[in-house]
This record gives structure tokens, sequence and C-alpha cells, in this order.
């Protein structure tokens, strides 16, 4: 009797585990939403507002939030970054994320944008932009991104349920970087958003 007792609870608490971690990605898929028809913090133009209808998301998957491994970079280098405009952003390379997806061992780097970590509450903030098998295909072919923080241990949880789109696939007038070759996944990451319908 105890043992059954033991797997109901061992199953309910796995349950309810699962349910929260679902229940925080629809509410970055509310907050996306959100966000862009807000007409006070929305990118798109009134027109655009007007017509937009809503992301485009995978299902939520759990078997994308992997544990990376994470190697901070001694004396990191700076990237520089073009963007869609045809200007260029300063980012410092400082870790590599190293993880198992889809039977594959990945690896992805973070950067940090030298201006937005001199911001009070940022100062330890990693941008991951990415590209991967689904790139211009089912998800917009200028890559996705992933913001994340830095960790105290060795080891970091990335959650593709969380990749978002730049401004740029939406409409024009922003400048959004271009994920560097080496953020290019050999696998293909159905998880996130999606590319928008046009």
């Amino acid at each position: 009797m105890r043992v059954v007792f033991f797997t109901l609870f061992l199953a309910s608490f796995f349950s309810f585990g699962q349910d929260s971690l679902t229940q925080k990605v629809l509410t970055f898929q509310a907050d996306q939403n959100e966000h862009y028809f807000n007409k006070d913090t929305s990118p798109l133009k009134k027109k655009e507002r007007r017509k937009f209808k809503g992301h485009h998301f995978y299902p939520i998957d759990h078997t994308y939030r992997v544990e990376a491994h994470y190697e901070i970079i001694e004396n990191p280098d700076t990237i520089v970054m073009p963007t869609s405009a045809g200007t260029e952003k300063m980012f410092a390379k400082h870790a590599k994320l190293t993880f198992e997806l889809n039977g594959a061992t990945c690896v992805l780097f973070a950067y940090q944008n030298l201006k937005v970590i001199k911001m009070e509450g940022y100062e330890n903030s990693l941008f991951v932009p990415f590209k991967d098998e689904t790139s211009g295909t089912e998800t917009y072919g200028g890559g996705r991104y992933l913001d994340l923080e830095q960790p105290e241990g060795e080891s970091l949880i990335v959650d593709f349920n969380y990749a978002y789109n730049p401004y740029c696939a939406y409409t024009t007038g922003w400048y959004c970087p271009i994920p560097p070759d080496e953020n290019t996944l050999e696998v293909a990451v159905k998880a996130g958003l999606k590319a928008p319908e046009h």
C-alpha cells in the first residue's frame, strides 16, 4: 500500500512540475502577443498592428528544455554582429553552452550586449541568437533569440519553448542582430515561435 501511495505521489509531483513549466510557457506566449497588440509597446506600425492576429507557436514540448554545460570564456573577444539594417552591434562572447538535443551534441555561444549590461538590472543578461534546421522554412530565416541569465554554477537551463523572433520578422525600421554562423544548430528546433504568416 505504501509503495502504491508513494508511486502516486511521485506521479502527481511530476505532473505538477510539468504543469508548472507549461503554465510559465503559456504566460510567455500571452506576453508575446500582448507586447505586439499593445500600442505602447508594439514594434508594429498602426496598420500592421490592426492586421496582427497573434503569433504562431509550436506546441509546447519540454524535450526542448535542456541542461547545458556552462563554460565561461576567459578574456572574451568582442564580436561585431551585423544587423538586418546593415549596421553593426557590439557583443562580448561570454560563454559556451554545450548540450544534447534530438540525439545530437550541440553548442551555442552566449553573448553580452556591451551597452545593455551597463543598465541596472541587466548586468547578468545573456543573449543567444541562433539558427537551426527550421530557419527559413517553418521559422524566421533571420534566426531566433533566447534571453538567459548567468548561472551561479557550471550548468544552465536552455528552454527553446521561449525562443522568440526579432522585430524584423514582422516589420521594418529595426536593427536586429543576425546570428553568427557559429550559432547555427544542425538540428530542427521545433519549439518557440514560428515564422509569421507573411
